[in-house]
């Protein structure tokens, strides 16, 4: 039996890959007590706690089984951002939930069609790989928590950074995208 305990996080993300799935759950132990920290931060209503927190390690698996260390990213700010946008998208659906219940058939207007759902997933899905290809990993942090309501008091209370240091990314950011737009 292998000792995982002195293995850093990258190096047990690709032994998991390769199926030693004792890798995977070293760093499911190491990482469940941040993902139900980050759970307890919001609460969804109807729901409990342990909902969000399901859903994290739901992202945090995604994350062991989707990690590249060629994409220079930490494995620890690519299991927050999974387990963060999990999260995030649990709420979002829960929040659409209540909105389905006034939902109103004859509001539908004509073009709504499974095609254009599906186009729309999918110019999302390009968003997000020109996000994360131009933006380091702090800077995208940011954008994503930006881009999901969050105050620059908060940003920097989650990150950890001051509110200039946000204030900068998001500049620098800004820019970058404008580049990678060609706006």
């Amino acid at each position: 039996m292998q000792d995982y305990k002195n293995k850093s996080d990258e190096t047990l993300a690709a032994l998991a890959q390769s199926g030693e799935t004792g890798a995977e759950e070293e760093l499911l132990n190491r990482y469940k007590s941040a993902v139900r920290a980050r759970a307890r931060k919001f609460f969804l209503e109807g729901g409990e706690t342990e909902d969000l927190v399901q859903e994290g390690m739901i992202g945090l698996i995604a994350a062991v089984r989707g990690y590249r260390a060629d994409g220079g990213k930490s494995f620890k700010n690519f299991a927050f951002l999974c387990v963060s946008r999990r999260i995030f998208d649990a709420l979002r659906a829960a929040d659409k939930m209540q909105e389905c219940e006034d939902f109103d058939p004859e509001s539908v207007s004509e073009g709504n069609t499974p095609e254009d759902f599906l186009l729309a997933d999918e110019s999302q899905a390009e968003f997000r790989f020109k996000l994360t290809s131009a933006l380091s990993d702090f800077e995208f942090r940011v954008v994503t928590l930006y881009l999901d309501g969050m105050s620059y008091a908060s940003i920097a209370r989650v990150t950890g950074k001051d509110r200039k240091s946000i204030d900068n990314a998001l500049a620098r950011s800004k820019k970058k995208l404008q580049k990678a737009f060609h706006v």
